[in-house]
Parts: structure tokens; sequence; C-alpha cells
């Protein structure tokens, strides 16, 4: 028995979206892409984009049972005073998911990495409680 691959595709309306999130000028504030895999069509759709939203919000309107992909662009104050606001990938891909769900979240995560073009990457498996400011202010402070 042979197993079946599936690709998952990423329209290029939503190529287009990534980019102008990426290429936005932002000076306070966290902003966010929510993506998710539509199973029956296997193509990737916009959730939401939500601006100037705390990390506890944010971590509040992703689902507790099903994998999503967030696009932060992340208000990170540095030690010396400066801000910087880099793009962060978050793979939120709780434990509690389908399944099916996460294999084929986690087969098409690279392609949206790269097609994002985003370098820092941080999982969150756990769910909202671990998803925090302080968490992600370790991950991005200490590379």
């Amino acid at each position: 028995m042979s197993e079946k691959y599936f690709t998952v595709d990423i329209p290029q309306e939503l190529k287009a979206t990534l980019r102008k999130f990426r290429f936005a000028r932002r000076n306070a504030g966290h902003a966010a892409l929510v993506v998710k895999i539509n199973k029956q069509k296997l193509l990737m759709e916009e959730v939401e984009q939500f601006d100037d939203i705390s990390i506890e919000d944010l971590a509040e309107e992703l689902p507790e049972n099903s994998p999503r992909y967030v696009l932060l662009s992340y208000e990170l104050n540095h030690a010396d005073g400066r801000k910087s606001f880099p793009l962060v990938l978050v793979n939120w891909a709780p434990t509690s998911s389908e399944m099916s769900l996460l294999t084929l979240h986690a087969s098409a995560f690279i392609e949206f990495q790269n097609t994002a073009d985003v370098s820092k990457v941080i999982e969150v498996r756990e769910g909202a409680e671990s998803f925090t400011k302080e968490m992600i202010d370790q991950k991005l402070l200490h590379l």
C-alpha cells in the first residue's frame, strides 16, 4: 500500500498579502497575519489580520485544537533602548489538534516559511498559556 502525499497550494492572492504585510511600515505595537490550511481544498487561506494586538489577545484568538501559521511583526524592546520590529513566524500547532491536520500543517510549513521569507521561527505546541510576550522576548533576545 502506498501513501498519498498532498501538496498545499499558496494562492497568488495570499502571496501578495504576505508580501504587503512583510513590507508594511510599523512604529508601534504587534501586528499579525493568521493563515490556516483548508483541508478540503488543500489551499492556504488568510483567517484574519490584527494591527496593534497584544500577544495575550492574539493567543486568545487562536484555536486550541487547530494549527495555524502566524506571521508576526513583533515590537521588540532592546536593553539599550532601541526598538525593532522583527518578522517572526509562529508555528501554532497545539498537540490537541486532529492528527491529519497537524501532518498537513507540518508538511507545508517549510514552503510557507520560504514564501513568507521569514527566518525566525517560534514553535507553540501547548496552546495559549505558553504563548506569551515573555516567551517571545526570551527567544528573540537570546538567539
